[in-house]
């Protein structure tokens, strides 16, 4: 367990900087008035939404949404940590106000979040799973990772250790969908863990660590040779903070890192809230009520396209008793034959009559909004095998009618309304005030053999800022924790300090731990709790 308040990295006590008080005695009331209207709206949001639901299950929508959020709350103080460490450690802001400082701005990255990373992280679901998410085995899923992560987030932090919630999230979902491969009867249709797409986000999470090792070992040997200021590569002296431009710098780190951690790891917990309000109160979420007004027909535009693309390439005489089964069948094995085109071109054909007489999403009957909704989203997991794997060859103009109509799928299926991001945002900066010092402390002298110097506080966030930011833009999870920890990591190689073996074999061993402990929660969690459901 770590000391937080450890002097062995040279620091008496008495400077020690978490020891340094923000003197911004206004601004916790200001927060909690933040919050206040913050839970006021969710709570009036979250009221008019229910207002058209047939049945709402209040019990079970509340635990799951408090788990969910809870998700949150723990990752804002495990991971947020990392983001305040270089400007506690080079005394460029106090350490509590820091940490306010450092939640607002991760308020406000959950905010103007796009939701790419919410929908890319539920895409690793086995689809059936995502199809019955309001069945036993759906609400099992939910719960099951959600618990999972928890504990493995919590188990770390309580060992001061930096481990990524984004590994966690991901591990637990793996978990999830072994466990419902192994527990469905001999034959039966389940599609288990979506290999492809857990492979993209592997990659994501293995090679971004990298990079931030070895971007802020050459930006801090960059920033030797074009500044050469002494003052930015010392440690600091005192309680003194360095210099206004060195400071201004780092302050501007700390924001970027903090705004695009809120941006990433937020939207994780927005897909999984998601996910549990169509499988709770479907008929208030399954499908997107407050879009475009025109956003249905465009959808009914676009499936009338695909249709006739796909009757280019129909062979004759084909046949085919159940659409939408041999549809499923595609979709789990990854395969296509003739009769899987002429199963999807009917199937599209009845899903959009059944839609043919409406003109907007709020006058489809109540009874019709989830099963339309999984009739869309299983259509677009088929066109996937089409514009992504290339499975059935296809002229341009033909594939440009699908990707148009996986837009217009989007626009139905995947939203995030506006009081979600409220709450996951107030979840999340919350946790970022509770519990951080834990990690702070590993970030800021377990690391290196010697005090953080300025020029590698700025290194390091910077690193971390970029990189984060442009996993967003991509719709990439990526781990906050092991970009900006490999990034402090690679100055102290570069700057000659030495590292503290110990602390890195021991992060590299949560870091490796990770994956297949937070598959084995998930994995035993969904077994037990398909047992309760």
């Amino acid at each position: 367990m770590v000391d937080v308040v450890s002097s062995e990295a040279g620091i008496p006590r008495p400077d020690h900087p978490l020891e340094q008080s923000g003197g911004a005695k206004w601004f916790l009331p200001a927060f909690g008035v933040l919050v206040l209207a913050g839970l006021i709206y969710v709570g009036y949001a979250l009221s008019q939404d229910l207002a058209i639901a047939k049945t709402v299950p209040w019990i079970l929508l509340g635990i799951a949404l408090l788990i969910a959020l809870g998700f949150e709350f723990v990752n804002g103080f495990h991971d947020t940590a990392n983001a305040v460490a270089t400007v506690i450690y080079t005394r460029s802001l106090p350490a509590e106000f820091a940490v306010m400082w450092s939640g607002v701005f991760n308020f406000l990255g959950v905010l103007t979040s796009s939701g790419a990373v919410a929908f890319g992280i539920l895409s690793l679901l086995p689809v059936e799973l995502i199809l019955q998410v309001g069945s036993s085995s759906g609400f099992a899923m939910v719960f099951a990772l959600l618990v999972a992560a928890i504990l493995w987030n919590l188990g770390t932090w309580f060992l001061g250790l930096p481990a990524s919630s984004s590994h966690t999230m991901v591990g637990s979902i793996i978990g999830v969908g072994l466990a419902n491969q192994f527990m469905a009867p001999a034959g039966s249709a389940t599609s288990g863990v979506e290999w492809g797409q857990a492979t993209n986000v592997g990659l994501s999470l293995l090679v971004s660590p990298l990079v931030g090792f070895f971007a802020a070992a050459i930006l801090l040997y960059a920033m030797k040779l074009l500044v050469r200021n002494p003052a930015l590569y010392e440690a600091p002296k005192g309680n003194t903070p360095p210099p206004w431009w060195i400071r201004a710098l780092l302050i501007f780190t700390c924001t970027g890192v903090s705004f695009a951690h809120g941006s990433n790891d937020g939207q994780k917990g927005m897909g999984l809230i998601m996910l549990i309000l169509i499988g709770v109160v479907p008929t208030a979420y399954a499908l997107n009520r407050t879009p475009d007004i025109n956003y249905l027909e465009a959808y009914k535009s676009a499936s009338v396209s695909v249709e006739q693309a796909l009757g280019k390439y129909a062979k004759p005489g084909v046949t085919v008793a159940d659409p939408k089964a041999t549809v499923q069948e595609a979709v789990r094995s990854k395969s296509w034959n003739d009769q899987t085109t002429v199963a999807l071109q009917t199937y599209i054909h009845n899903t959009t009559a059944g839609l043919q007489p409406y003109a907007t999403v709020e006058k489809v009957p109540t009874d019709l909004v989830s099963n339309a909704r999984n009739d869309i989203y299983l259509i677009g997991e088929a066109l996937k095998l089409i514009d992504k794997k290339k499975l059935l060859p296809m002229q341009d103009a033909d594939l440009k009618a699908v990707t148009d109509y996986h837009k217009a799928v989007d626009n139905a299926t995947k939203f995030i309304p506006l009081w979600v991001k409220i709450a996951v945002a107030l979840a999340l900066g919350l946790g970022t005030m509770v519990g951080w010092k834990r990690i702070v402390v590993t970030v800021g002298e377990k690391i290196g053999k010697s005090h953080l110097t300025y020029g590698q506080g700025a290194a390091a966030e910077l690193v971390a800022m970029i990189t984060i930011g442009m996993a967003d833009r991509l719709g990439l999870p990526v781990s906050t924790t092991h970009v900006l920890s490999s990034g402090v990591a690679g100055t102290m190689a570069a700057n000659g300090s030495g590292l503290q073996w110990a602390t890195v074999r021991n992060l590299l061993l949560a870091w490796v731990l990770t994956l297949p402990c937070s598959i084995a929660l998930a994995f035993v969690l969904f077994v037990i709790l398909r047992q309760v459901f």
